[in-house]
């Protein structure tokens, strides 16, 4: 079951500059503020800053649908024939996430909460 798209994360070249600019558009702090990651929460949305993302292949920002079961959303869209971009990883405190590429190259992310 897809929750729609709660995590957007954008690639950053400067971390601490791109913090600034976030914390001034979204008018709140960091909940987590680390050198490979920072994100902020504004209701029940989150956005994360990467500041590896270009690193990983990532040429813009990134919408993570929320789902229930991160294993079967996964192979339910490798067999419609997207192909594994990141596979299924643990960022923390249980939190899953994954993605992938379907038949165009577009990037599709998904994140499962504990």
């Amino acid at each position: 079951m897809i929750s729609g798209i709660r995590l957007l994360v954008y690639p950053v070249q400067d971390v601490d500059k791109a913090r600034t600019l976030y914390e001034k558009l979204l008018g709140v702090e960091p909940y987590a503020d680390e050198a490979y990651y920072v994100g902020f929460r504004v209701g029940d949305q989150e956005i994360g800053l990467d500041p590896n993302g270009y690193k990983k292949g990532m040429c813009g920002p990134l919408g993570y649908y929320q789902v229930d079961d991160i294993q079967e959303s996964l192979k339910t869209l490798l067999e419609a024939g997207a192909q594994v971009q990141q596979d299924v990883t643990d960022v923390g405190g249980g939190k899953l996430i994954a993605s992938v590429r379907d038949i165009d190259g577009n990037a599709i992310a998904l994140l499962q909460n504990p």
